[in-house]
């Protein structure tokens, strides 16, 4: 999706297109294989200011039941023992700052909340483009990851998991927003 606009024109409020949007996170396990895994239910909105980004501001809110790693029982253990879905069914992402690095990319601040335990994080963005879509909407999409220690969300088990599942977890985000009408 190329960037067809100017920057200031893609100023407006906006709603995650979930069907086009991809949450993803990736864990080192026994220190040689990767696993992927990815959440299929969340929402979330994105105020844009193209004429002043630093304005800008993202709420995410991910259902932690809807985790899946292709591996029913990770996905169960996941679940219970690690995010405690019974207590904290939800993680969330509140931006607080946007910091523009150039005409594409910035730094995105805010709290991630997981476990009932938020903290600071920085995500590295890229606007990938911005255009209508057939039916007139304006789409805009971005690329974002970040990666964060889940023991400092007490996203663990037992000691067994510090030496079989490393404690650092890159998060990614492929995500296509829509701009509300007014």
């Amino acid at each position: 999706m190329p960037i067809t606009t100017r920057l200031g024109d893609l100023t407006g409020n906006y709603a995650l297109d979930t069907g086009h949007t991809r949450i993803g996170f990736v864990a080192r396990h026994t220190m040689s294989t990767r696993v992927r895994g990815h959440f299929g239910e969340f929402e979330g909105d994105v105020h844009l200011n193209g004429d002043h980004p630093t304005t800008s501001r993202v709420r995410l809110v991910i259902q932690a039941k809807s985790i899946h790693t292709h591996n029913r029982q990770r996905d169960d253990l996941l679940r219970g023992k690690f995010l405690d879905l019974d207590n904290h069914p939800a993680i969330t992402f509140t931006s607080a700052t946007v910091e523009q690095v150039d005409e594409t990319h910035y730094k995105l601040t805010g709290d991630l909340t997981a476990r009932g335990v938020a903290k600071p994080v920085t995500l590295d963005v890229e606007l990938t483009g911005g255009e209508n879509d057939p039916q007139g909407n304006l789409r805009v999409g971005f690329r974002a990851s970040t990666t964060i220690n889940r023991n400092d969300w007490g996203v663990n088990w037992n000691a067994a998991t510090t030496v079989f599942i490393s404690p650092k977890v890159t998060l990614e985000f492929d995500v296509t927003a829509i701009r509300r009408q007014s």
